[in-house]
């Protein structure tokens, strides 16, 4: 009777490995653009999901305007943002906080630490504001320390 429990406890853990994958939110597209870049210091943004399609801008500063004509975000790239990644040097200012409006308005933002390395769809997330959605509805980010951020705003 022992061994009949054991197998079928094993064969429930063996089930249930099956139906639960390990990896519900890594992308293979962003684990494999993560494993090209790793650790260079930069964001990075693309208007596909799993850090696909169009890549919208690299850099290792802050840009207030996506939506302007300077810096690395260029006019269509504001509001097109799906998918961001944060591969920064860790320490100091090492997370990236995504903002809703221009110029850094802090009444709704998304706070990406250096750990998290990516978020492969930003219709999961939503802004500080509890309101709007993060997908398509980036406007400019900058450099922040943890402590910026308020609990709550990390996305992942």
């Amino acid at each position: 009777m022992r061994k009949l429990t054991i197998s079928l406890a094993t064969l429930g853990l063996a089930a249930l490995g099956i139906a639960l994958p390990a990896t519900a939110h890594a992308g293979p597209g962003c684990n494999a653009n993560w494993n090209s870049h790793g650790r260079d210091g930069n964001v990075r943004a693309w208007d596909g999901t799993d850090c696909g399609g169009t890549l919208l801008g690299v850099t290792p500063g802050n840009d207030s305007d996506w939506q302007d004509a300077f810096g690395p975000f260029q006019g269509s790239d504001g509001d097109a943002a799906s998918s961001v990644m944060n591969s920064g040097n860790v320490g100091g200012k090492d997370v990236v906080a995504f903002y809703y409006l221009k110029g850094y308005d802090d009444h709704a933002y998304g706070c990406l630490k250096p750990g998290e390395l990516y978020v492969d769809d930003l219709s999961r997330s939503k802004f500080t504001d509890g309101v709007h959605n993060m997908n398509n509805n980036i406007r400019s980010h900058v450099w922040v320390a943890a402590s910026a951020c308020a609990p709550g705003s990390f996305i992942s």
